[in-house]
C-alpha cells in the first residue's frame, strides 16, 4: 500500500502538552541541554521554540512522521515502512535514554548534582565532556566573509541521523526543532524563522500545492557536492 492510500489520523503535535516517550526527568534534561545549544538571549531559543516537544514526538513512535498534505493530521504508517521506521526510532530512543543517563552521571560525579540542577555555565562543561570538544565560540557573520563556510556559498548539509550518537544527534535535532516546520512540534509560533528573518509558508499545504516557492532564496548555478559528503560515502560502504 502506497502513501496515497494511507489513512489520515486527525492528530496534531500542538495537542502534546506532556511527554509521550520521555519521562518527566528526561524531558526536563533534554530541554535544558537543548537550551544550551540554542540559548535564549536577545532572541528566543530552543526553550521558546518547544524543541523538546519536537524531539519527544519524533521518539514517540510513527504517528508524527508524515504530515498529511493539507497539514491537518498525520498519515498512519503501515506495513514494512512502518516496521523500518520503528527500528530507526528505537535506535534513537536508546541513544537519548542512555545519553540522559550519561549526562546525569557526569554531572553527579564532577559537580554533585543532576544536569538540570546545575548552573548554565556548568551545564556547558558537562556538554563539553560528553561531546569531547570545547564549547564553540559565537559565530559572527560579516559581509567580507561571503556566505560563511570560509567564503563559500551556503548550501545543503546532508546528514543521516542513523549514523549519529547522542550528542551530535541532540545538536541536529535541536536545530531541526528550532528551524523546521511547526507541524512537527517545534518552531513554536515560528520563533526560529522569525529569528533569521524567514517568513516561511503560510501552512504546510502551501508547500504541497505549489502556491509557495523558495526560489528567491536559491543561488543560481549553486552546486551540492552530495556524492562526496562523508555521511553519504559511509552509507554507501555499509
Amino acid at each position: 500500500m502506497g502513501q496515497a492510500e494511507w489513512v489520515t489520523v486527525p492528530i496534531s503535535t500542538r495537542d502534546v502538552k506532556t511527554p509521550l516517550f520521555f519521562t518527566d526527568h528526561e524531558w526536563d534534561t533534554v530541554e535544558a541541554a537543548a537550551a544550551r545549544i540554542i540559548p535564549t538571549d536577545r532572541h528566543p531559543g530552543a526553550t521558546e521554540a518547544g524543541v523538546v516537544r519536537f524531539i519527544d514526538c519524533m521518539l514517540a513512535g510513527t504517528q508524527f512522521i508524515f504530515p498529511a498534505a493539507d497539514g491537518n493530521g498525520f498519515l498512519r504508517m503501515e506495513g514494512l515502512e512502518e516496521e523500518a521506521w520503528q527500528a530507526r526510532i528505537q535506535n534513537r530512543r536508546d541513544f537519548y535514554r542512555n545519553g540522559v543517563a550519561e549526562l546525569d552521571t557526569i554531572s553527579r560525579n564532577d559537580f554533585g548534582a543532576q544536569f538540570v540542577d546545575l548552573a548554565e555555565d556548568t551545564q556547558d562543561r558537562v556538554l563539553e565532556a560528553i561531546s569531547g570538544k570545547d564549547k564553540p565560540a559565537p559565530f559572527v557573520f560579516t559581509e567580507s566573509e561571503g556566505q560563511g563556510n570560509g567564503g563559500a556559498p551556503a548550501g545543503n548539509q546532508p546528514v543521516n541521523e542513523d549514523f549519529l550518537e547522542f550528542f551530535p544527534l541532540l545538536v541536529l535535532n535541536t536545530r531541526q526543532g528550532f528551524y523546521g516546520d511547526p507541524v512537527y512540534g517545534g518552531n513554536d509560533d515560528r520563533v526560529g524563522w522569525r529569528v533569521i528573518g524567514f517568513p516561511g509558508p503560510a501552512s504546510l499545504k502551501a508547500t504541497m500545492d505549489g502556491s509557495y516557492t523558495t526560489v528567491e532564496y536559491m543561488i543560481p548555478q549553486a552546486e551540492w557536492p552530495y556524492a562526496q559528503h562523508p555521511a553519504v560515502l559511509r552509507y554507501g560502504n555499509r
